[in-house]
């Protein structure tokens, strides 16, 4: 499975929350080192620089994650937020977040690790208790467990993406319908 972090989601704690992927299956962790994890960061653009992460840094980062994960399935579903997951995300949202600095060159955010998470889970409550609320969806394929923004016309959008997801499944349904044709 490829490594590259994906940002599909239409929300940065969505797209957080979806680095566990194939959750009811394969299930293939993303943040398989602190490295990963700060790359994310950095490729998210939610920071220009980062001090490097160590273990326990990763340990959090997939705490809040799953944390997330949890609250944005209980909201979807129209259930009680779960406890523990709204303590773990308001814990870390109470941190120092990350904080932008003017410089010659303009905007520029370091961070470290803490407030990289710090900034994600505020994200989270941002996200958790706004306007997009009825617009998250789970991605329709059901080897996915992407929690997505539809901003479509009508809210029709079915994948988290067309390339992660949507084109695998319609070229599948084109082979059956195909296969289906012959054989009838």
């Amino acid at each position: 499975m490829n490594l590259d972090h994906v940002f599909v989601c239409g929300h940065p704690a969505l797209d957080f929350a979806a680095t566990l992927r194939a959750r009811r299956s394969t299930r293939f962790e993303m943040f398989v080192t602190p490295e990963r994890l700060n790359a994310w960061y950095l490729e998210s653009g939610l920071v220009d620089t980062i001090t490097p992460g160590d273990e326990i840094d990763l340990r959090a980062a997939t705490t809040l994650r799953e944390a997330i994960y949890r609250l944005v399935t209980d909201r979807r579903l129209g259930e009680e937020f779960d406890a523990a997951a709204l303590d773990t995300v308001n814990t870390a949202a109470r941190k120092t977040p990350v904080t932008p600095q003017l410089t010659k060159a303009g905007r520029h955010t370091e961070a470290t690790p803490e407030q990289a998470l710090a900034t994600v889970a505020r994200q989270a409550v941002e996200l958790l208790s706004g306007p997009d609320v009825p617009l998250m969806k789970e991605c329709s394929n059901p080897e996915c467990t992407r929690v997505y923004i539809d901003r479509s016309r009508g809210m029709r959008r079915e994948w988290c993406g067309m390339e992660s997801c949507g084109n695998k499944i319609k070229a599948a349904a084109y082979r059956a319908r195909k296969k289906a044709a012959t054989t009838a």
